[in-house]
């Protein structure tokens, strides 16, 4: 009996210890949570310091992210959204859903001022349709060229994806008023729109298609994890759209402080350096060791094109019906 009474009393006290973790749950897209994402290398690092539980919810992609906190309202769990960019930010800050930060952002290392204290940038790139250096010999150079080839393309849907949203404000920027006229000659070269990032690389590398909407950074996976140099990125003579991602809390958190100190943390070393190959994006701010080898290599585009605040969210809104209106044709 004093056997068992040991062993009732140490699992009582594992369960209490257990119950005084403070959660901080994390709403993010699939890709950032999946065995090969950045989430498991950050939920491992920031546990160390903060002696909390850090979870992270897969919500789809960015743009399903806002519609789910919308939904939920003040009634969600989440603490901290990660995974918004710059075309959402006038939506996200319209919600009410957000508070400020209370963190340093002073070593931010960006292309772009940035003076937002409630929504903070974890990384930043380029829009790019990402191809096969042998089955696409000759990249196009320009929308034009694109619509004119007669490779295929995979792109994503703009209401759930936020790389396809990047595309609808990236052919608006180029293409103005005639952006309908634009998108109905592109859309000859487009055999499907999936739902999110992950479901249309993933058929580009199954060979569905010529060419995916990804961005500039893709083709250093296949570089530094694959020992690949087949893949590449077309930097178009135009320019190439440029995304921002952020991460913000909630204003309905019961962990302000544990939310702003994973803000803060996600702007360190221990978050910053593992971004450049598990996102395969560019960090927010530069890892004290600087970019991996192979990241010299990626295309460069000359000019980065971008619409912020309420630019974007008026553009988005006209963009969108542009689209729509020409798949319907």
């Amino acid at each position: 009996m004093k056997t068992i009474t040991i062993a009732a009393g140490i699992t009582l006290a594992a369960s209490a210890a257990l119950a005084d973790t403070p959660v901080l749950t994390v709403y993010t897209y699939d890709s950032f949570v999946s065995e090969w994402g950045p989430g498991p290398a950050v939920e491992a690092a920031f546990e160390q310091t903060c002696g909390c539980d850090l979870q992270f919810v897969a919500v789809g992609d960015g743009a399903e992210l806002l519609a789910r906190l919308r939904l939920e309202g003040a009634r969600s769990k989440a603490d901290v959204a990660l995974g918004l960019d710059t075309n959402l930010l006038a939506a996200a800050s319209a919600t009410g859903l957000f508070a400020p930060a209370q963190i340093d952002t002073s070593a931010l290392d960006l292309p772009i001022a940035w003076n937002d204290d409630t929504f903070i940038p974890f990384d930043w790139g380029w829009f790019a349709f990402v191809y096969d250096k042998e089955k696409v010999p000759n990249p196009p150079r320009s929308f034009d060229d694109l619509a004119a080839s007669d490779y295929s393309l995979v792109i994503q849907d703009p209401r759930s994806s936020t790389p396809g949203l990047g595309l609808l404000l990236w052919v608006k920027s180029v293409y103005g008023d005639e952006a309908q006229a634009g998108w109905e000659r592109l859309n000859d070269q487009v055999v499907t729109v999936t739902k999110g990032w992950s479901e249309a690389y993933g058929l580009f590398l199954e060979g569905e298609a010529d060419m995916v909407l990804s961005y500039t950074t893709s083709p250093a996976y296949h570089l530094i994890a694959e020992d690949d140099d087949s893949k590449a990125a077309a930097a178009f003579d135009e320019g190439n759209y440029m995304q921002i991602e952020v991460a913000a809390k909630l204003a309905t958190t019961d962990q302000p402080e544990l939310a702003d100190a994973f803000l803060g943390f996600m702007l360190s070393d221990g978050f910053q350096s593992v971004i450049p190959t598990t996102n395969w994006m560019y960090p927010a701010v530069t890892p004290a060791g600087g970019l991996p080898a192979g990241f010299e290599t990626l295309a460069q585009p000359q000019t980065s094109l971008i619409y912020l605040g309420d630019e974007a969210a008026q553009m988005r809104d006209v963009a969108l019906a542009e689209w729509l209106a020409a798949s319907a044709n």
